[in-house]
């Protein structure tokens, strides 16, 4: 999505790049340090010495060292060196795309490959400046500014992806620029000014394009300030503080990049594409007194949002955001108190500038233990008198949150491990609307098909999708897994041996390919399991975990447009694939103008065996959006995820015997027979 030239030198100015500094021993999963990625930038400016005004460095990210390597490690650390750190690196030299490997072990390439495909890396924030900053001394732009009356000290521009229709010959890397305008607000999204395209030859950086087709009434600014501080009477009923306290401090620990808590073990990272990773989740096993690995990565993988708006300055806004701007690269600094509650810990990050050096993006993470007043498990039990047992053990958790604002939108991304034993994986979105500029002020004056909901007067907010791919890499209890679905099927009772006339009976079946595994969820009814067929409890039951899915939502577009052709990877809300080190991110390497033909969905074709071996389940959550008056001027967070949950995985409860949280202190109240007071 669009990034506003004013955010952007907000998210610049908040931003430092640090020094050199003396590092530990790495986890072979670790992101990228300041000192690698300086040294990228050393190693490839050297190598390319005449290249330097044309080299831009559009991703820099580790280059995942081979599974078995980390495995292997781990199994024998510290008794072994650790696998060679490498980063993978994508950059523009001479206008060409290059991908490179940069071997630290040997400061050096050990692989440089020009890339002649289709698609283009990822922009970069400087890119977007640099084209935004364009328009202010382009004539017919100032012109078709003064033409609507307005200031050119209150426009904001943002650069827009073009996606693609359909074209044979490439057209280059260039974006739309796309405005809007303040006086009087700091919601500009709420502002637009219509009909007036743009666009930039970012190779070039000048504009190779201009066209005001009309017009368009520029909604009003009255009314859409979010600011706490420009809100005036009434307010909404005001409630008195909750204080997150715990005396004895938190029961989690933080050791670089790993991450302990109650009976959870695993390892995070950030990487500027996708944003958090988390590897090597491992959960204690009390009846086996032994960690045991749930997940060896899960990440956000793609994120999908195309627009149904078929006017002329709308049509291609089908947005990719992880692989066009950066879904890491978007994250913001987490406000205390606000997005995280007071007990949280913060963590940093680091990605490259266009320039390759590292930049630090301060509390880019929050971690937390959680106490929503939820039950783990209880019982009551009134059958035994005159005794009445009752039993309450509260539901705790751990969470990590990142909140990625991609234009617009602000994803809250949480990755929740609970004590029962399953990581729990919500996004939320907020944050502001893309609206276009209309001349209706008033729902009755609509005679034509407007692609969206009038939300106030010459505002429509435009329908939407949004589609979030997680890649889910699960080793469950091993390497070897395979995955079943267990259909709930309806059996009618035909002979006199019951009064009933149905039951309903699972049918399970083990997807022995990838053609056996694609799934569009419905309704259906479903167990949908990746389980270790080489293992089995006590019971004989194989250990697994299940899949548990929230809302359901599945593309509307026919599979003939051309930007569901390139989000075909959406096409199934589930995937499964062999292990493959290179197939990680669900539209390709190169998305910018990407044609389909680098994705989950063609990776999949081969129809590669996926029973009883390493396998990576792909999830598709997602909403379709209709805009509500609500929605203006600012979206209350709506929520989806799934849940990862054990199934045959432990002998019995795994949270039977696990006490109560202690020093429960309960501040300014005591309990009388008529309640608190």
């Amino acid at each position: 999505m669009a990034h506003s030239l004013k955010i952007l030198f907000f998210l610049f100015s908040i931003l430092s790049i640090i020094p050199l500094s003396h590092q530990l021993e790495q986890h072979p999963l670790d992101s990228l340090t300041p000192n690698e990625f300086i040294r990228v930038q050393a190693i490839v400016n050297q190598s390319h010495p005449t290249s330097t005004t044309n080299l831009t460095f559009q991703y820099i990210g580790l280059n995942e060292p081979d599974k078995h390597a980390v495995l292997s490690w781990l199994q024998n650390h510290p008794t072994t060196t650790p696998p060679r750190r490498q980063a993978f690196v994508v950059a523009r030299i001479n206008h060409q795309t290059h991908e490179l490997i940069i071997d630290f072990s040997r400061d050096d390439i050990v692989s440089d490959r020009i890339h002649h495909g289709f698609g283009y890396p990822s922009l970069t924030f400087q890119e977007e400046i640099d084209a935004n900053q364009l328009v202010f001394n382009h004539a017919p732009f100032l012109a078709a500014l003064n033409k609507r009356g307005l200031k050119l000290e209150e426009v904001v521009c943002g650069s827009f992806t073009v996606g693609w229709f359909g074209e044979t010959k490439q057209n280059g890397r260039v974006v739309k620029i796309m405005c809007y305008y303040l006086d009087g607000t700091v919601n500009l999204y709420m502002r637009p000014i219509e009909a007036i395209t743009v666009t930039v030859d970012l190779e070039a950086m000048k504009i190779n394009h201009f066209q005001d087709r009309l017009v368009v009434p520029v909604p009003k600014a009255a009314g859409t300030d979010y600011r706490e501080s420009k809100q005036k009477p009434p307010f909404g009923p005001e409630l008195k503080g909750i204080t997150v306290v715990q005396p004895d401090g938190p029961s989690f620990t933080i050791d670089g990049s790993r991450v302990r808590w109650a009976n959870w073990d695993f390892h995070l990272s950030f990487d500027a594409r996708v944003g958090p990773i988390v590897s090597l989740a491992s959960i204690y096993d009390t009846e086996k007194q032994e960690f045991r690995r749930v997940m060896y990565r899960g990440f956000v993988s793609e994120l999908f949002v195309p627009y149904m708006d078929l006017t002329e300055e709308w049509y291609y806004r089908t947005f990719f955001d992880a692989g066009e701007y950066g879904y890491g690269l978007c994250a913001v600094p987490l406000e205390p108190l606000r997005d995280c509650p007071a007990n949280a810990v913060y963590m940093g990050a680091y990605v490259a500038a266009q320039n390759g050096m590292p930049i630090e993006m301060p509390n880019v993470f929050c971690i937390f233990e959680r106490n929503a007043g939820d039950v783990m498990w209880r019982h009551t039990e009134t059958m035994i008198p005159p005794d009445l047992i009752t039993e309450v053990r509260p539901d705790m958790s751990l969470v990590v949150r990142m909140v990625s604002t991609v234009g617009n939108y602000d994803y809250i991304n949480d990755w929740e491990f609970k004590q029962i034993g399953s990581i729990k994986v919500t996004v939320g979105l907020t944050g502001l609307l893309e609206v276009r500029g209309s001349k209706y002020t008033h729902k009755d004056q609509i005679d034509e098909e407007v692609y969206g909901t009038l939300l106030a007067e010459n505002t429509l907010g435009a329908y939407h999708d949004h589609f979030i791919t997680y890649h889910l890499d699960l080793d469950v209890d091993g390497e070897s897994n395979s995955f079943v679905k267990s259909k709930l099927q309806t059996v009618k009772v035909t002979d006199q041996t019951s009064p009933r006339k149905s039951y309903w009976k699972v049918v399970s079946e083990t997807a022995k390919t990838e053609s056996d595994a694609k799934i569009k969820l419905g309704s259906d009814s479903a167990e949908l399991l990746v389980v270790n067929p080489n293992k089995r409890t006590k019971m004989g039951n194989f250990v697994g975990y299940r899949l548990i899915p929230g809302s359901v939502a599945s593309p509307l577009m026919t599979d003939d447009d051309y930007p569901q052709i390139r989000a075909a990877f959406t096409e199934y809300n589930v995937w499964v694939t062999p292990y493959n080190k290179s197939e990680k991110w669900a539209g390709g390497i190169y998305i910018d103008q990407s044609r389909g033909d680098d994705t989950l969905a063609t990776w999949t074709s081969r129809n590669r065996r996926i029973e009883n071996k390493d396998i990576v389940l792909w999830y598709t959550l997602g909403f379709h959006h209709v805009p509500y008056q609500e929605d203006f001027p600012l979206m209350p967070t709506i929520s989806t995820g799934f849940e990862l949950r054990p199934a045959n995985f432990f002998e019995y409860n795994p949270v039977l015997k696990v006490k109560g949280p202690s020093n429960v202190r309960w501040p300014n109240c005591s309990v009388s027979s008529s309640g608190l007071k």
